[in-house]
Order: structure tokens, then sequence, then C-alpha cells
């Protein structure tokens, strides 16, 4: 199996008027003819990168990538008015509509696969298939872990989020910080985005952020605010109404040693969605760019695609 394809550009490029003044980027890369597959990406908050086209075969998928509400290319960056989950899941009818997709594939990781299922359980009727990766449902228990349980094993990057705070404030953290971020005080503002970003780097392994960017500070305030809301996300209706979801040809890729969305999501995402087969790699992680990840992640799309036509 192969673990990612060539670079590729985007054959179209464009913005799409949302409500309350929101634009949104998307761009459409591969086959303008191909099986239509939708990108949904991380964070929240994160964007679109060059790099995630490289998940697509250019010739047999219609790949499209947009950046949510806030996030990446799209305006007014960091923007919290009308930025909730059914605010993004009008979004993708919208660009649906727009592009003149009668049914696609949608493909999304961590945040990206909350906002697959919630965007399933709506539409189903549009949605011919699903990879799903690192499965986050936005449950208190979950986001309890992030903060706490794998804060004991981030004791440097915890303590930078904790300093200077009360009890209380410790205690309520996203909260706190969703409030920071928000504050009229700019150096309040960017050493909380600061923290946190450097909170979330630590968890993913990754260097550690010292200055920001327009990019990284509308990241972490879209984050904070989502996080902060549960993410508009009810993850019991949610297993509930996948349950009842005819059968949507469903394949969940996880890392067992994935830290920040731990298995037991993507297991209860599997068992509840008729039919899905749950893909799990024993020495993975989190990162969908891992060899081994990235490579499963496209046989699964494969074998999704498979089925176009027939589901």
């Amino acid at each position: 199996m192969r673990s990612h394809f060539s670079p590729i550009e985007p054959y179209r490029t464009g913005t799409l008027p949302a409500s309350d003044g929101h634009i949104v980027y998307f761009e459409e890369c591969g086959n303008p003819n191909g099986i239509p597959v939708l990108f949904l990406h991380g964070g929240p908050g994160s964007g679109c990168r060059a790099e995630h086209r490289q998940f697509f075969d250019a010739g047999r998928f219609r790949a499209v990538l947009f950046d949510q509400r806030g996030c990446g290319r799209s305006t007014p960056l960091g923007s919290l008015q009308s930025n909730t989950t059914p605010d993004l899941i009008a979004d993708i009818e919208a660009l649906r509509y727009l592009l003149g997709i009668e049914r696609w594939i949608v493909f999304g990781g961590s945040w990206g696969a909350t906002l697959t299922l919630a965007y399933v359980v709506v539409h189903p009727a549009r949605v011919a298939g699903m990879v799903l990766r690192g499965v986050f449902l936005a449950s208190a228990g979950e986001l309890d872990w992030y903060i706490n349980g794998l804060g004991q094993a981030l004791r440097q990057a915890r303590a930078e989020l904790d300093e200077g705070l009360t009890s209380t404030e410790r205690g309520r953290l996203i909260q706190t910080y969703a409030a920071r971020i928000s504050s009229m005080n700019p150096a309040v503002r960017d050493a909380a985005a600061l923290a946190w970003l450097r909170y979330e780097a630590a968890a993913m392994n990754v260097p550690l952020p010292d200055t920001l960017t327009p990019q990284s500070r509308g990241k972490a305030l879209v984050q904070l605010h989502y996080l902060a809301n549960g993410c508009f996300f009810d993850a019991d209706d949610i297993l509930r109404r996948l349950r009842a979801l005819q059968t949507i040809p469903t394949i969940v890729v996880q890392g067992a040693r994935d830290r920040i969305c731990p298995p037991a999501a993507a297991r209860s995402v599997a068992a509840a969605i008729p039919g899905a087969e749950l893909v799990l790699l024993a020495d993975e992680g989190h990162a969908a760019s891992a060899e081994l990840m990235a490579s499963a992640l496209i046989d699964a799309l494969d074998r999704v695609a498979e089925k176009y036509g027939n589901s």
C-alpha cells in the first residue's frame, strides 16, 4: 500500500458566501469527473493544508476540501459569530449544491470525524460512504481526559496552562481559556492562545510554537469556542441516530496508541453504524500523516469507493 500520492494543485478554487458575513474558501482537486469525496479537516479551527490533497488518487477522485468558518483561508479569520456545528453542516450542503454533487463520500479525522457524523445524521441521503479517523465525540469524558488525564503526562505544558490561575479556574480550564482568548486585552489574549497551542503541540508531540501567527491565533480562538460549548454536539443523540441509519459503507481507522482521541469513541461509532468496519492500528497514534495510518486511510477510501453507486 502507498502512504501518500504525489502533491497536486487544485484545478479550481473559490469562495462560498455564507451567513452573517462568513466567506468560506474551497478547492477541488483531481479528476473533475471522478468519484466525489469531501475532506473535513480537524481542529476545530485548523483549516486544510496542501498535504491533505495527497490522500486522493488524482485520476480516480474529485476531491473537495474547504476551510471551515473562521479557519485557514476563510474569512473573517477567527470569527465566532454564527460559528457552530449546525452552521458548518449548512455550509457543507450549500457547497454540495454549488458544485452540483448529488452524493459524496465524506472523509474526516479527529474533529473532522465529529463533523462527518453530525452531517450524516442530518443528510444521510447525501452520503455515499464514510472514512473516519481518530474519532472524537466531544463528550465530557473525552475533554476531561485531554486536559486532566493526558495532562499528567504533559506536566510542563500543563503547568504552563495552569500558571497564574486560581484552583477554580484550573477546574474549568477550557472555559477559562475560552474567556481569556476573547479578552479585550491583547496581552491576555495572546498569552492564552500561545499557552493553549503549546499544550496541543505537546500532546501531538510536535515542536512547540514560540510565536503566534494570525492563522494560529484564529485556530486557538475557534477551537476553544467549540470545546467550551461541547462542539455543539450531543454524542448520545448522534449515536442513537447513527443506529437508525440505513447501511452507508463506513470504515473507521483508529490508532490504538492515539492519546488525543483514545480508541473507545471509535469502537462506539463503529458499533453504532450498521455494517461499519473498524481498522485498529496497533502501533499508530493520532497523526494522519504517519506512514501506516496514511496507507490505511488510502486503502479504506479505495474500498469505500468500490461501493460508490451501489450504496
